[in-house]
Order: structure tokens, then sequence, then C-alpha cells
């Protein structure tokens, strides 16, 4: 299957294309900067608290009939470039392919090999969140704004929690022997010849700087620095920093081990406020972090391939895995009575993180509706995923039942090479929704090969469904039509023969916005769909019961600049305790209770409404391979920037072979 590049199979269509929308432009960001004058957010109404209650009045009065003017002026130039845009669509594309066109920082086919060096098999991780990038003036009907400068800063948050090292940190207590709940996002701070101790309290990971020599630089300047150095492993090695830690339950060190680590590591604690970013970024909340934070853009993207070992207990560190140019600033919590690895019913670590996990393999957005800042989010990504799929989707009338004004708002992206890729629109969309090509991407990535040469294959969906509430029945057939395709999708991508010998597939992921949740009683019947015995939901006990750990997605809109939830760390602190999660979630609807989410706190029951999934099945796979859930969590990273929370759920595929 042939992936598309450009999104018109001609250059001639292409700058057809750009003129046409050149001539509609102005006019739809008049509209969008009208409509968004009348629809203020609550950060900018607290803003304006302090100013006299006439001056915002007098900026409408002033800028309304100037917008209108240019409006109507921009009409005919834009009625011009309708006629030419959307006969145009037909031969439009239903996606563009994005890869990165600098070899020097391009290490995908790189990840290729380290299938063959693991013989015992290799885990994946993937992450979901709806982003909703709209226009700006209908993003303001979810209180958030500045479309533009969110998603770079999206972008970057993203890219600067992936990028980490991923550390492990094992508690050693006469109670708890078990891998830390931290360990998605986990740090210590090894630095040679600092001479401060550990601090005695072990700490759950919060706030995190990390920087390196080149700052700045991407990751494949990092990994050529690897690569020279002694010591260090080489891009085809785990880069997982496993920490051993001996204490007793309240967190304190021997003397002896406190010692041992005696300026070798240091936690700190928060640091000075500090602001960086565009003069647009710079006048949202959203973006303002503490340095060091999870979501700072202080924070530089630490080099995927970096490995610190570090051995407690025994008195005895390796310094020749430590790279002593690094430095590592980290805040560690450990809070056994609030959420350990394992509950005792489950097999698997789930968390509430502050980051996006290291390592993240696979992204899958949606709400990514608004063309411009799709292609800020897609630069900002590209300096940690190689491969990106974004502008999914048809416009106009182009193989829909109804117009389309906006594309799917879908958007993947990977560090693993895709193969393939397909799109499908529901055609049954009611309502606003109607208005955008909602549908669903199909994608195929190889993610190694065996000694064989036999390509080794996952594969990925991402969707986002009907949202009006009470449309079950249409969010129903969309997940009929979903199975099918995914079906179709399956055989036809499909590879067996004797000059091309068969795939091994290792992984099936289905993820994205349902915009349905597994506790409210309104949603019975998507919660009984057959999608459900063919994927598996690591957060769903059965329909209707969620697992005790999992809490919602949807966060309340009114609550999102708040200063208990605006920055990754306090979101995540809230949501820890049942209270938090009363105060800024959206919980499921119940027939008993008002709409209203205040006034009704002590009636709400539950974790909040749990609309973002991430499924996995192992019906189609490899037969000899076992496939199971290792970490999961729900993560704040993206605190002030949209009101869902990214998920991410990391998978290992065993081989059942010995190490090599």
């Amino acid at each position: 299957m042939v992936l598309y590049t450009s999104p018109f199979p001609n250059s001639f269509l292409s700058v057809l294309h750009s003129f046409s929308w050149g001539l509609i432009f102005p006019c739809y960001w008049l509209a969008d900067r009208l409509v968004g004058s009348f629809v203020p957010t609550t950060y900018e109404k607290r803003q304006r608290a302090d100013d006299p209650c006439y001056f915002h009045a007098l900026c409408i009065i002033i800028t309304t009939p100037i917008y209108l003017a240019l409006l109507v002026a921009s009409l005919p130039f834009a009625l011009i470039g309708f006629l030419l845009w959307s006969p145009l669509q037909s031969a439009r594309r239903p996606y563009i392919y994005s890869r990165l066109k600098d070899k020097n920082h391009a290490n995908g086919a790189t990840l290729l090999t380290e299938w063959k060096a693991a013989g015992s098999g290799k885990s994946f991780c993937f992450g979901s969140a709806n982003v909703c990038l709209l226009p700006d003036s209908l993003a303001r009907f979810n209180n958030v704004f500045n479309t533009q400068a969110r998603a770079k800063e999206i972008g970057r948050r993203i890219r600067n929690g992936a990028s980490r090292p991923q550390i492990k940190i094992y508690i050693d207590s006469p109670t708890n022997t078990s891998i830390s709940a931290a360990s998605f996002s986990s740090l210590v701070s090894p630095q040679a010849g600092d001479n401060r101790t550990v601090n005695a309290g072990i700490k759950r990971t919060t706030s995190m700087e990390y920087k390196g020599d080149n700052c700045g630089s991407n990751n494949g300047e990092e990994n050529r620095e690897d690569k020279g150095g002694s010591g260090e492993p080489h891009e085809g090695e785990e880069n997982t920093c496993i920490v051993p830690i001996n204490g007793e339950e309240n967190g304190h060190m021997s003397d002896t081990e406190t010692d041992t680590v005696n300026g070798q590591a240091r936690a700190s604690g928060p640091a000075e406020p500090s602001l960086e970013g565009d003069a647009e970024i710079s006048k949202t909340p959203n973006h303002k972090q503490k340095e060091g934070d999870s979501g700072s853009l202080d924070s530089c993207s630490a080099s995927r391939e970096s490995l610190v070992k570090v051995r407690v207990g025994d008195g005895t560190v390796d310094q020749s895995t430590v790279n002593n140019k690094l430095l590592y600033k980290a805040s560690i919590m450990k809070k056994t009575s609030v959420r350990k690895k394992k509950h005792t019913d489950e097999t698997f670590d789930h968390e509430i993180s502050a980051f996006f996990p290291a390592n993240l393999d696979f992204l899958c957005l949606q709400e990514v509706f608004d063309k411009r800042a799709a292609e800020k989010l897609k630069e900002q990504l590209h300096h940690y995923f190689e491969y990106i799929v974004y502008d999914v989707g048809v416009y106009s009338c182009n193989g829909c039942c109804s117009f389309k004004f906006v594309n799917s708002g879908l958007l993947f992206a990977s560090r693993y090479p895709v193969m393939d890729a397909a799109y499908h629109c529901y055609p049954n969309g009611r309502g606003m929704d109607s208005l955008a090509s909602k549908g669903a991407l199909f994608l195929k990535v190889q993610v190694g090969s065996t000694p064989q040469d036999q390509r080794i294959v996952g594969y990925i969906s991402c969707t986002h469904l009907q949202a009006i509430a009470g449309d079950t029945t249409v969010r129903c057939e969309q997940l009929d039509m979903l199975q099918d395709w995914l079906s179709e999708f399956r055989k036809s991508t499909s590879s067996s023969s004797t000059a091309n010998p068969e795939e091994l597939v290792a992984f099936d992921v289905l993820c994205g916005d349902l915009n349905f949740d597994n506790c409210s009683s309104e949603d019975k019947l998507e919660q009984q769909h057959s999608l459900f015995t063919h994927y598996k939901d690591p957060c769903r006990v059965g329909p209707g019961e969620d697992k005790p750990w999992a809490i919602g997605t949807l966060l309340d809109p009114e609550g999102l600049y708040d200063e208990e939830v605006c920055t990754p760390d306090n979101l995540q602190k809230v949501l820890e305790s049942e209270e938090g999660r009363k105060g800024y979630l959206v919980y499921p609807t119940s027939k008993n209770h008002s709409s209203s989410q205040k006034g009704r706190k002590a009636s709400l029951k539950g974790n909040g409404r749990r609309i973002d999934y991430m499924l996995y099945t192992e019906e189609g796979l490899y037969l000899e391979w076992k496939v199971e859930v290792e970490e999961f969590s729900f993560i704040t990273q993206l605190a002030g920037l949209t009101d869902h929370l990214p998920v991410a759920m990391r998978l290992m595929v065993s081989t059942g072979e010995d190490d090599p």
C-alpha cells in the first residue's frame, strides 16, 4: 500500500488548493476572531476582574464593527475561493504521511534491530490524548483558547516527557518489596562531586529537570554521543535505569546506605518559577510552569538511549555507567498507603503520572482539527517521533453523506516505520459532529524482525466517536463499523507467501475518545457492545464497573485554571484524592442527581467519567507469543492545555524464548 506524502496527486492541484484557501482564510480568520471575542474563558474573566466594568464592553464596541466591516469585505473573495476549493476535495487524499527528513536524527530503522537482540520479547508503549485543537472560537466553548500557542506547547511537553530515560526505583522494605508506583517517571540524581546526601524521604515523582551537554539538541545527536562514550549502551539496547533502594517502611535509609550515595544522588525541591516561550504563549496561563516542572519548556529532552545504573545497599556504585556530564533533578515521594505497584488482584503497574511515559513508542491524538495548529504540533513532535500521519479525513462531500467543514482531527505519531494506513469516515454523524469527518484511522507498523528475516508487525487503530450525549444508537453503529473496518484492514494488509515470508503480528491496539464511560447509567448500550468481547480494557471489570484505581479522563472545564490544578504536579496531587477528583472531574450521569457539578459532591460515587480508552486484543496475534499489560497511567502533563487526561499503556510481548 502506498503512503500519501502530499494531500494531492500532483503539484498543480496543490497550488490551486493553496490559492483557493488563501482566498478563504481572511474571512475564516475574521469570523473566528469575531465569535471568539464574545466567548471569554474563565481565565480571561479573572484577568478582567480588576479592570473597570466598562473597559471590556468598550473594547467589544470598538472592535466588533471593524471585524464586521472586514468580514463583509472578504466575503466575495471567500466565495470565489470556496467555489475552487470544494470540487478539489474530490481529488484530495485522506491523510498526509510525514517522515523526518534529517537522516542524522532518524533512528526508526535502528529500532527494528532491537527485536533480534531481545530474545525473550519486547515492550511497547502507547499513548492517547484528546488535545482540543479546534478553531479558537470553538475551543473557547471548552474553556480553552489560544489554539496555535497551545499546539506548540502540547508538542513540547509530549516530547520532553517521552524523551526522558525510563528509570525504575525498587523500594526494599519489610512491608513493600515491589516496584514503586512511580516506575513510569521516577528519577534519581546521580552526579559526581555533589557532597550532599540523599533526602531521607523517598518521594513520588512530581517535577523534573534533565539537562545534558547538548541541551537543545535532538535525540539523534545525543545518541551519537552515547555511542562514542565508554560504558554507554548502543541504540539497540534498553535504556531503563534500575535503582534498588533498601530502607525501612518510612522511607529512611541506613547510615551506611546514605554514605554510599553521598555525592552521587540528591533530591531537589521545587525550583523558582520561570517562563520560556513565545510572546503569544506567555499571555496564556496554561504555559506558566515552574522551572523543572514536567511541562516546563526549560526541561531539555533526554536521550532515549541513556543508561544509568546505581546500586545502593551493597555499598557500591557502578561509576562506569554514570555519565558525569548529565544533571538530574528530581522530586520523589513514596506513598505506599495511597498507591502501590499492585493491588492484590492486579498484575501490572498503574499510576497517575505528571509525565508522559519514557520511551513512548506510539501516540494517537484526537481533535487536532485546526490545520495551522496541526503543522505546529507536527513540527514539535518530529523532534522525537520520526513518522507522523496527520490531516486525516475528508472535506466537502467527498466520501461522506453530508458536507464536511473540518477533518477527523486524528493524528498518529510513531518511532517505528509505518507500513500501511487507511482511513474511514463515519457516515452517521449527527448535529455538530456531522460537520467534521469523524472516523477511524488504521495503521500497520513494523517493530522488528526475526533472525529468519520475518517481519514483526503491529496494528494500531485510532478513532473518535459521536460526542452528543444520548446518541447511544449512533455510537453503537459506529462501533459496529469500526469492527468491520478493522477486520478488512487486517485482511487487506496481511502478507503470507513464499516470496514474502509470513509476518508475525505482535500486538493489536485500539485507542481514542469513545465519548461514553463504563459507569454511566445512560451508556449501558455501549458498555455491552461486542467490541469488549474481542478487545480488553485494562481499567474495566465488566459492564458498568471499573477497577478501583481507574479514574475519569474528562476534566470539568470550569476549573481548568484554578491554582490547584493548573500545573501537572498540582493536578496529579489533586487527582490522587477522592475529594480532589470530585471537585475537578466530570462524573458519570445519573438520573437521580442534577446535572450541576457543584452542590452534589457528597452524592458522587466512583472516580470520574472515563471516556478515553486504550484497548488491546490477543486475537489474531502470533500463537506462540503472549501479550500482557505491563503499565497503565493517567497523565497530567497537559494540565491547563486541554480538558481531557491523556492515558498511556505499556504492553509486554513475550516470545517465550530464553534471553540471549
